[in-house]
């Protein structure tokens, strides 16, 4: 999904450093994704979920200190199957008509492993916990891209249904996620 010209994390140190990605900066909701990865029935099925309302927005200073938040639609819920998503919208998982939004909030990237590290919170039912996660970086200039996975446990965040066991409390958000440069 990376546009090819993945930086590596010197190249992200010294964009950073001298302040070439300065500025504000808007997600492209329509090149950006955000996934939920699953498993269940006792582990042996994958499901992934997409969630087609994401917003986003971020700010680099000058000194490089990059800060964000990303918004997703709780609601936005797609597994491909109608049954279940109404569930997962329902009180016993996401409980959208009182908690519409799942949130992540940046208070730092810095240059890591491969690309960055993201350092951050998510906020889902009103719970906040922190989720830092590597990024894999692509930039032409105008444009930034983040890939990276982020490690939940549901029940962190008051999602503990799960019938018999048949559910994963372990999962994965898969973010891609396009900033362009705010006009």
């Amino acid at each position: 999904m990376a546009p090819s010209g993945q930086l590596t994390s010197p190249a992200v140190e010294e964009l950073l450093r001298e302040g070439t990605l300065a500025g504000s900066w808007t997600l492209d909701p329509a090149r950006s994704e955000v996934r939920l990865k699953t498993r269940h029935t006792w582990g042996l099925l994958p499901l992934t979920a997409v969630f087609s309302q994401v917003t986003g927005s971020g700010t680099v200073t000058a000194a490089g200190e990059a800060s964000g938040v990303i918004t997703v639609g709780a609601a936005s819920l797609d597994t491909r199957n109608k049954r279940r998503d109404e569930h997962l919208r329902s009180a016993a998982f996401f409980d959208v008509a009182n908690h519409p939004d799942l949130t992540y909030t940046v208070d730092s990237v810095r240059p890591a492993a491969d690309g960055a590290r993201v350092e951050g919170r998510l906020t889902v039912r009103d719970q906040t916990r922190p989720a830092p996660f590597d990024a894999a970086v692509a930039t032409d200039g105008n444009e930034v891209t983040l890939d990276g996975e982020l490690q939940v446990n549901r029940g962190d965040f008051g999602l503990t249904w799960n019938f018999t066991g048949i559910a994963s409390m372990h999962n994965t958000i898969v973010i891609h996620a396009v900033f362009t440069r705010a006009a």
